[in-house]
């Protein structure tokens, strides 16, 4: 999916030639009254994966999707310095008319691209994700993993320089979920997209990011964040490492304390 660009003109001093994304002092205020975010500062490196976890309703989604420009603050700025977004929402909307082909190529064939190059392009995507055998199957004959996996590809058509992602594992059941874990992170390592993601998990958080950032209950605020020390490509035995437990706790300890 091919988003518009969020910069403005005033952002653009913000954004150095290392620096993706950019939130200056956003405050989201909905219509009823209700404050979602206030007064958030982050600053994503090019590269970088993010993850964002914080209670239910601090207003995560609402920081992805501003980053889509998907919402507008209600001040302050968000600047991103690419169109080349893609972006996974929490369930895998998926046509149910149309193969696993056709519905990879769909965000190539809604951008224009020419018939044989999105082709190819989905074929390439669909290879990465691990369902080459799948292909010409509908959505209906696909498992809750394998539908999440052609989302990811249909994202991957258009190579994103970023990747903002809500909660997209949310919904499956705790293997798949450590297996698409697994996937997600090999293919940041292999495709070096910036990305951005939401989860109510620690431990996901950590295996994925080199970034948490922590949030406070509702208004939305950074209570901090905090860096990941290991590299990538990361292998599932990574979560039974002693450093991955001191990181899960501490970011349980600080999201517990983000609360009183």
């Amino acid at each position: 999916m091919k988003l518009a660009n969020t910069m403005q003109d005033t952002d653009a001093r913000r954004l150095t030639t290392s620096m993706q994304m950019a939130f200056t002092d956003v405050v989201k205020k909905f219509d009823t009254g209700t404050v979602a975010l206030d007064g958030i500062n982050l600053d994503v490196r090019r590269g970088d994966f993010v993850a964002v976890v914080g209670p239910s309703g601090c207003g995560k989604s609402t920081l992805l999707r501003m980053a889509a420009g998907l919402e507008r603050p209600t001040s302050g700025s968000v600047a991103l310095d690419t169109e080349s977004v893609g972006f996974i929402f929490q369930e895998p909307t998926l046509l149910p008319w149309r193969t696993v082909q056709s519905n990879v190529e769909l965000s190539a064939e809604l951008g224009g691209v020419s018939k044989a190059l999105r082709r190819e392009r989905a074929g390439e995507a669909i290879n990465a994700v691990g369902l080459r055998d799948f292909s010409g199957q509908l959505p209906n004959a696909l498992s809750g993993g394998m539908k999440m996996r052609v989302s990811l590809a249909r994202a991957l058509t258009l190579a994103p320089e970023v990747m903002l992602l809500d909660e997209p594992f949310g919904a499956l059941d705790e293997m798949t979920r450590l297996d698409m874990q697994v996937e997600l992170q090999r293919l940041y390592a292999d495709k070096g997209f910036t990305a951005m993601f939401i989860t109510h998990s620690v431990s996901e958080a950590v295996y994925l990011a080199n970034k948490v950032v922590i949030m406070t209950a509702r208004p939305g605020r950074i209570h901090s964040v905090v860096d990941i020390g290991f590299g990538y490509p990361r292998s599932p035995e990574l979560r039974y490492d002693a450093r991955f437990t001191e990181y899960v706790a501490e970011i349980s300890a600080s999201l517990h304390g983000s609360l009183r």
